[in-house]
């Protein structure tokens, strides 16, 4: 491709016209296979990071990005759906919704992230169980999904090759937080799974990588749009993120969680959204008539084993052995990873819990090993906290509000820390649902 062609697809963008499709689907050809000046790409992102681009061609652009690697195919009759969340503390919704999802009778082949910065990562948590390989190729996803209804695994190489090319390139050069970028990137990734219908949780607040309603707002319109321009029924969910999503964070501690979840029992906050999310996808994939039927239809799986049972099928066939399999889902803390200390947080007055710090309760554990600040980094998987009392519960002095689980003894000023992560009035604050609208 040469610089006359780049500098077209330049001119396009400062001029707000269309880039073209044979230009788009040249442009990303050469990105993949590293045949185009480095020089033109970074001028090209940066452009389209500053002045943006026209909804077609960002579909032309998660087209032509999903087309330059492997894409799931299926002979079946049944709808193939996936959820995607813009990253968040304590979301272990898909460990409870892929197998719940299965178990009322729709397949999923979900793709699945690292943790990076504040936010855990899925893949984290599953690896946390022992023997749980999430390294599968496209047609072992296909098995799995075949056998099972649901598999969940690591991005890799093999979907969608020139994302992974053109985020790397991002990452250094500061045009990752561009909406129509990141919708490309998140999309073409979903897309390649074949999929029939698709969630999107996007959320905003102080814990969250979209801080304010508007930003979140704005990314779900145009990952909804692309999604729909991509053949795929796509709705969007925009959810709270100012305080943990459910009771246990940290990577073994939210399998143990999900677990809970799975055998009928676990915090409702954590339930609510799995219910939420699985409602709205059963009813895009026409398996029940209205949400209200698909959520109905959820929490039914969830408390009678079935979404249980799928998900110790799914374990074993991503290489968990049978019996560590039966044990994880029966008896879930001898099986998990388990840390060497754990610290109780006891509460030095009576009154109500009104917030938690979320963002500095993430930070502070991921430096204490359950995060990652590079993709090199180790995970300590059983570094964790547990919340006892929850924005508007009652709490008296000496009660306790969090269990601190680490590997090292903690400081002073940890526990100090720890302490005071959370706030607390007399007068009780209720909780606002997380679901505060739907963009479809």
């Amino acid at each position: 491709m040469d610089e006359g062609k780049i500098s077209s697809m330049i001119s396009s963008i400062l001029n707000g016209e269309e880039q073209g499709k044979e230009s788009i689907f040249e442009f990303i050809s050469h990105v993949k296979n590293d045949s185009i000046s480095q020089e033109y790409v970074v001028e090209w992102l940066k452009t389209m990071h500053q002045h943006g681009c026209t909804n077609l061609d960002v579909i032309h652009l998660t087209t032509a990005m999903r087309e330059s690697g492997a894409t799931l195919t299926w002979q079946s009759d049944k709808p193939i759906v996936d959820k995607h969340s813009t990253g968040g503390v304590g979301d272990k919704m898909s460990i409870m919704l892929a197998p719940a999802l299965a178990a009322c009778g729709v397949r999923v082949p979900m793709l699945a992230g690292r943790s990076l910065g504040h936010t855990g990562g899925t893949i984290d948590k599953l690896e946390s169980i022992p023997n749980f390989s999430c390294i599968k190729t496209p047609e072992e996803m296909k098995t799995i999904v075949e056998e099972v209804g649901c598999c969940i695994v690591a991005q890799n190489t093999s979907i969608a090759p020139a994302d992974g090319r053109l985020y790397a390139l991002r990452d250094v050069t500061n045009t990752i937080d561009n909406v129509q970028l990141i919708t490309a990137s998140i999309l073409s990734k979903k897309s390649a799974e074949g999929l029939d219908a698709l969630v999107l949780d996007v959320k905003y607040g102080s814990a969250a990588f979209m801080k304010t309603l508007e930003e979140a707002r704005a990314l779900a319109r145009s990952m909804v749009d692309v999604g729909n321009g991509c053949g795929i029924k796509t709705v969007a969910q925009l959810t709270r993120m100012d305080e943990p999503i459910g009771s246990h964070i940290g990577n073994a501690l939210e399998v143990l969680e999900s677990i809970h979840v799975l055998n009928g029992q676990g915090h409702e906050d954590t339930k609510q959204l799995v219910v939420l999310q699985g409602g709205t996808l059963l009813h895009l994939s026409g398996k029940a008539e209205n949400e209200q039927e698909g959520q109905e239809m959820i929490r039914h799986v969830l408390e009678n084993g079935q979404a249980k049972n799928v998900f110790k099928a799914m374990c074993i066939a991503q290489g968990v052995p049978i019996d560590t399999a039966e044990q994880l889902v029966s008896h879930p803390e001898d099986v998990l990873p388990s840390s060497k200390f754990e610290t109780l947080i006891r509460s030095e007055i009576t009154g109500y819990v009104t917030t938690f710090d979320t963002m500095k309760i993430a930070q502070r554990l991921r430096s204490m090993g359950a995060g990652r600040v590079q993709l090199s980094d180790d995970i300590d998987h059983a570094v964790g906290l547990i919340i006892h009392r929850h924005v508007g519960d009652e709490v008296k002095k000496g009660d306790v509000v969090l269990t601190i689980h680490h590997s090292v003894a903690l400081s002073e000023e940890e526990q100090n820390f720890f302490s005071m992560c959370y706030s607390i009035q007399n007068q009780p604050l209720r909780a606002t649902p997380r679901l505060h609208s739907t963009v479809s």
